[in-house]
């Protein structure tokens, strides 16, 4: 047995926790292939994170910098998953907040790819142009793109 006292969980141990790979559903074979952590496991860890948090216009704008990064097309995918956080932001911005679209409802990509800083980079602008207070939302979409890049980087 160890005579190592317990310790306070630290914040890098929760990032750690929550991106690690094995923990997280593999939306496509890519991380099988190439070992990364991809946008599409970002977005399954904001959900598991922020998920019972209602989509907003910043949500949303991330959402779709996140899938136009991982699926490669310059537009939103009609029925995707950046029309369903559209939608969700303008219904949310309408109804009582028992009966708003969670984040948790609407994130699953249906194309993927590594996450890198230039993905996050992105994803972070969208999120902070489109946020009145000019900040992104801790454990949020870009806050968890950011963190798979820099575990990727980390790697290579």
């Amino acid at each position: 047995m160890s005579q190592e006292q317990p310790r306070r969980p630290q914040p890098e141990d929760e990032e750690r926790v929550v991106l690690q790979p094995e923990r997280l559903a593999p939306p496509s074979s890519y991380r099988g292939t190439y070992g990364s952590i991809t946008i599409g496991e970002a977005l399954e860890a904001t959900a598991l994170t922020s998920g019972r948090k209602p989509v907003d216009y910043s949500d949303a704008a991330a959402i779709q910098a996140a899938e136009v990064r991982a699926t490669g097309r310059a537009n939103i995918v009609p029925g995707g998953v950046a029309a369903a956080a559209q939608s969700a932001a303008i219904r949310n911005a309408r109804v009582h907040d028992e009966e708003k679209t969670r984040l948790g409802e609407v994130l699953c990509l249906p194309a993927d790819k590594p996450a890198t800083r230039r993905d996050a980079e992105g994803v972070i602008g969208a999120e902070l142009r489109n946020n009145r207070d000019l900040a992104t939302r801790p454990g949020g979409v870009s806050a968890c793109v950011a963190a798979a890049a820099r575990l990727n980087q980390k790697r290579d």
